[in-house]
């Protein structure tokens, strides 16, 4: 099936007008195709190649497909802690679901929403969002999805004028926590029992009959979101915006803005530069997750008694956490017995890294080869005593695994990737792409989707940063 033939509905318009304004997207000026990821319309059904579609760019500028209902949807939510009460989508309109999957484009123009915006997307972030997206597929973390992106001639007005882009996306939900706060704080308590109806058959179908439906919905969301924050962690990820709006009521990555993956390891990293006060570090990450779930209790509590809700956080969230984060880094350090002192290996090791001043992917990829040898890993080291020390002790443990050498470095090269979108990384690929030169963007789809893998010809890619261009940080502007 080609993209093109596609039907859509809009089941989030059966919801009452006050959950949506219906608005068509502003086309750009000269259009023009840059990439597409034929690995995320298969979600669709698409089997044929997106680039050889002739209405492709026509339709992420605004051409309807059969169906299509325009809309952008509304929503608050707690911004750096303060509370917004009317957000919405200011720059991303909704076309319609099909296969399940909910199409949006980000960029497309004005919206009831867009406050002081002007509803575009400029082409530096919409190349983050959109190799983001299919890079967190590929390391197997819940998220969004891009199918295409497209450039323009448009000029659009940032720190210095830019060139707007359009990003197509896909999620099984667009809503929100905000969603969910903004029909808490207007008072329209009625349409907070709709909107939870609206999910439960969106993302929790198997809840529809359940008693206590909305309260083990929430259940669901708290193991979500502790899933996917323990896998951002174990995989370096620094989301650096984690407003309640920017998260999903399905528990996965939505809107990446200054996301950044960890070059050396430093737990206390801060990759939005707008973050002054570090709420959103890496090591905050997992307690925000925490305070956001509960904000969320907060505005349920029209429809979910509150003190069950905050029982269900403390008893689901942590546990979760903890449970797959564990598994996580067991993984990725080759163990597979339990042993009593892990834990305090695992702590070690992460103090460890932080001392040494190393890079925290080469690191796990080269401790994926380990066969006693400590010279490769002591090599890409600043300061060695304390990792020295922790190989010795993480030497000794492996003695008490049965798995083989060669059986272990085969699992744990399946679970510490080899390529990683580092920030300096993407830099050069905007940098070509403002130049008209798209090679590096359609490059580093094929990384991305398959970052596990060998790449010969992109062995440049997993290389370190260079101290200057280690730990870039970004601001929100996009």
């Amino acid at each position: 099936m080609k993209f093109s033939s596609l039907k859509l509905t809009t089941p989030y318009l059966q919801l009452p007008a006050l959950f949506y304004d219906r608005v068509a997207p502003t086309p750009l000026e000269k259009p023009f195709l840059i990439s597409v990821s034929n690995d995320a319309a298969k979600l669709l059904g698409v089997d044929e190649d997106l680039s050889l579609d002739e209405e492709l760019v026509d339709i992420l500028n605004g051409k309807k497909l059969v169906g299509s209902e325009p809309f952008a949807m509304c929503y608050a939510g707690y911004q750096f802690a303060y509370f917004v009460p009317r957000l919405g989508d200011g720059r991303a309109i909704n076309l319609g679901k099909v296969n399940g999957q909910n199409l949006q484009l980000k960029g497309s123009g004005l919206t009831l929403y867009s406050r002081q915006g002007d509803g575009r997307a400029v082409l530096r972030s919409s190349i983050r969002e959109y190799l983001m997206s299919e890079a967190m597929h590929g390391l197997g973390i819940s998220t969004s999805r891009a199918l295409a992106l497209i450039g323009s001639d448009t000029d659009v007005a940032r720190e210095r004028w830019e060139k707007g882009a359009i990003v197509l996306r896909l999620s099984p939900t667009w809503v929100r926590f905000g969603t969910f706060e903004y029909f808490n704080a207007s008072g329209e308590h009625a349409k907070l029992e709709e909107l939870a109806d609206y999910v439960i058959n969106e993302s929790f179908s198997h809840l529809k009959s359940s008693e206590d439906r909305y309260l083990k919905m929430y259940a669901e969301i708290v193991r979500n979101t502790a899933t996917t924050i323990a896998k951002w962690q174990g995989v370096g990820l620094n989301h650096g915006v984690m407003n309640t709006d920017n998260m999903s009521i399905d528990g996965r990555t939505i809107d990446y803005g200054p996301f950044a993956f960890l070059d050396d390891y430093e737990k206390d990293y801060v990759c939005n530069h707008t973050d002054r006060d570090g709420r959103y570090s890496f090591s905050n990450q997992p307690s925000i997750g925490h305070w956001n779930l509960a904000m969320l209790a907060r505005a349920l509590s029209p429809i979910v008694n509150y003190e069950s809700a905050l029982a269900v956080l403390d008893e689901v969230y942590g546990a979760s956490y903890e449970e797959v984060y564990s598994e996580i880094m067991y993984a990725k350090m080759g163990l597979e017995t339990e042993q009593e002192n892990d834990k305090e290996l695992f702590q070690w090791m992460l103090g460890a890294l932080g001392s040494a001043t190393i890079d925290y992917t080469d690191f796990f990829r080269k401790l994926s080869h380990f066969d006693g040898d400590k010279s490769e890993l002591l090599d890409i080291c600043v300061y060695r005593t304390s990792l020295e020390e922790w190989l010795e002790s993480y030497e000794q443990r492996l003695e008490k695994e049965t798995l083989s050498t060669s059986k272990r470095h085969e699992k744990m090269l399946g679970v510490n990737p080899k390529y990683i979108l580092k920030n300096h990384i993407l830099q050069e690929a905007i940098e070509k792409a403002e130049q008209k030169d798209f090679t590096m963007v359609n490059d580093l789809l094929k990384v991305a989707l398959s970052p596990f893998e060998e790449h010969p010809d992109f062995e440049h890619l997993a290389a370190r940063a260079s101290m200057e261009a280690k730990n870039i940080k970004l601001s929100c502007s996009s």
